[in-house]
């Protein structure tokens, strides 16, 4: 493979962050695992040894002086970046940058098109930023990487790009959701004071995770069901759901929010559980499912979007609409012990396809391509 110099855009470990945040750390750890110095991550970061969802990579002073420099990017007329990074073949943008440098090949990655299928799920500013990103960038680029089939399809039919321009490189799951011990879970579950056997939800608490549904369907539950199983929703506020994080507060029968849980511990926490619900309305991987299958957890989720592409055979498919319908597959799936284990063992399986190894080595072939 030639020796070609890449400069990742890795901003989002400087903010507030969920599933593009854990993308990013993953990836460019496994690119630097296999092609060393020859990936350089902007503006200038280091490449951490760990992260938190809810803050920097760096410490205060650093990261303002690195947004610093992105809103010089991003405003001034001059193209800033042609002088200010080191010479690069392939320059791979983030969503925050809406002016990368013009003097080398630019790519991006694709990773859903909410703003433009359900805007409603966002923030006016969000759907705003995502349009004009599409514009400057994405349109632009030399090629892009899409993290699903579903997103590539929405990309070329919403975005009318030319199919040939769009990768699928699926994005791969940290080693430690692999190899969990049963120790580990015991541990976890008694510092939790999880007693009982239960039902895990892993995702902020935003409109599209559509957990108004999820919660009135632990309620039709059957009470003799209700009262084996808890319901544990893991994950930290987001925006527009204050009506279901009062319903989490108030700390309905059978229901334990543990608010933001940290990276470190969610493979133990997901490993745990008997199943794992994702009701999402959209997503364009849906990785908290694709984690729960390398735990060997078999999982309930939407039949849309992406996730029957990520889930295969490995989980319960239903209307994510239809609290009678996924309030069904749940109850379903926690009274059949068959059932439980023939979805956790296709699991491990189909998890097989999502290693982070795997992702790295596609996406040095498709910078090696477009350099």
């Amino acid at each position: 493979m030639k020796e070609i110099r890449i400069a990742v855009d890795a901003i989002p470990l400087l903010l507030r962050s969920a599933g593009v945040k854990t993308y990013l750390y993953h990836w460019t750890r496994h690119l630097k695992r296999l092609a060393g110095d020859r990936i350089r991550l902007f503006p200038f970061l280091p490449q951490p040894d760990g992260f938190d969802h809810e803050r920097s990579t760096l410490g205060r002073a650093p990261t303002l002086a690195r947004l610093a420099l992105l809103h010089l990017a991003n405003h001034c007329p001059l193209p800033v970046l042609n002088w200010a990074l080191p010479r690069a073949d392939v320059f791979h943008a983030s969503h925050q940058l809406l002016r990368p440098p013009t003097n080398t090949r630019v790519t991006a990655t694709v990773y859903d098109l909410t703003c433009w299928l359900v805007p409603e799920f966002h923030r006016r500013a969000n759907v705003e930023y995502a349009r004009a990103f599409a514009e400057k960038v994405i349109r632009r680029a030399a090629g892009l990487i899409a993290i699903s089939a579903s997103t590539r399809a929405d990309a070329i039919r919403v975005l009318k790009l030319a199919p040939e321009r769009i990768e699928v490189i699926y994005p791969g799951v940290a080693d430690e959701y692999f190899a969990v011990k049963e120790g580990q879970v015991s541990e976890c579950r008694r510092a939790l004071n999880l007693e009982r056997p239960y039902i895990l939800f892993v995702g902020t608490i935003e409109p599209r995770k559509n957990l108004v549904v999820l919660l009135d369907a632990w309620s039709g539950l059957n009470a003799s069901v209700r009262k084996e199983f808890d319901l544990v929703i893991a994950g930290p506020p987001g925006w527009g759901d204050p009506a279901v994080l009062r319903r989490l507060e108030a700390g309905e029968p059978g229901v334990r929010y543990l608010g933001y849980v940290p990276e470190a511990h969610l493979p133990i926490l997901t490993a745990g559980a008997a199943v794992f619900v994702y009701p999402s309305l959209y997503e364009g991987f849906g990785l908290p499912l694709a984690q729960a299958l390398a735990c060997g957890v078999p999982a309930v989720t939407s039949a849309v979007s992406s996730l029957p592409e990520v889930a295969g055979e490995a989980a319960l498919l239903v209307d994510p609409r239809s609290a009678a319908e996924l309030g069904s597959a749940i109850a379903r799936l926690l009274l059949s012990t068959a059932l439980r284990e023939r979805l956790a063992a296709e699991a491990r399986r189909r998890a097989g396809m999502f290693r982070w190894e795997q992702a790295a080595l596609r996406s040095l072939e498709f910078f090696a391509r477009i350099a």
